[in-house]
């Protein structure tokens, strides 16, 4: 059975907020790559449990779970813990995806660990998981206009038209990066998308 407990190979969460009001607004860029990953790679999300929309997919072989917390951004821990520790995923074994307004749009940076860089989803990750050694994919969003700008607006609103042509291409690379890091490790993930 789909749900029942089994060892997945590995854990992927695209960070981002439920509901349509959200779709496709730059703290919703987790949840895009996520989606882009399970459609290149012949999976499908199912149903919602452990407070995350689940679907599994095969990378070369791994069993990959793939999830969408629906717990809004700032509580994300609860589901990703919930589900590393339900299936029994390591920490070495577990990749998440969010937003990042240091970067411009296009712009991926791959870590293997590091502090949760003022992103609340991040940040609740850490603390529920116990440990910031989590590897990352940080997906650039663009900074804020300017300094007064409200930092909450800014990554609610959804991307102009004329960053679809470097989105597109960083979510292509963002799901090509998860699966490089699952068949050659993540320094090599590093030297092919690191922008």
């Amino acid at each position: 059975m789909f749900f029942s407990k089994s060892n997945y190979d590995w854990l992927v969460v695209g960070l981002g907020n439920p509901g349509n009001k959200y779709e496709n607004t730059r703290h919703n860029i987790g949840f895009m790559a996520a989606d882009l990953l399970m459609a290149e790679n012949g999976g499908s999300f199912g149903k919602t449990k452990m407070e995350g929309v689940m679907g599994e997919c095969k990378i070369a072989g791994n069993r990959v779970l793939v999830v969408k917390p629906q717990t809004f951004m700032n509580n994300s821990g609860i589901c990703v813990s919930k589900v590393a520790k339900f299936y029994k995923i390591p920490l070495e074994r577990i990749i998440i995806i969010f937003d990042d307004i240091s970067l411009d749009v296009g712009k991926l940076r791959i870590r293997k660990k590091g502090s949760h860089g003022g992103h609340n989803g991040m940040k609740s990750v850490i603390a529920l998981l116990g440990s910031d050694d989590i590897t990352r994919i940080k997906m650039g969003v663009g900074a804020k206009p300017h300094p007064d700008y409200d930092l909450a607006d800014w990554v609610l609103s959804k991307f102009p038209k004329t960053d679809s042509e470097n989105l597109k291409t960083a979510l292509n690379s963002a799901q090509k990066a998860v699966r490089e890091i699952i068949v050659n490790g993540i320094e090599s993930a590093q030297n092919l998308y690191n922008s």
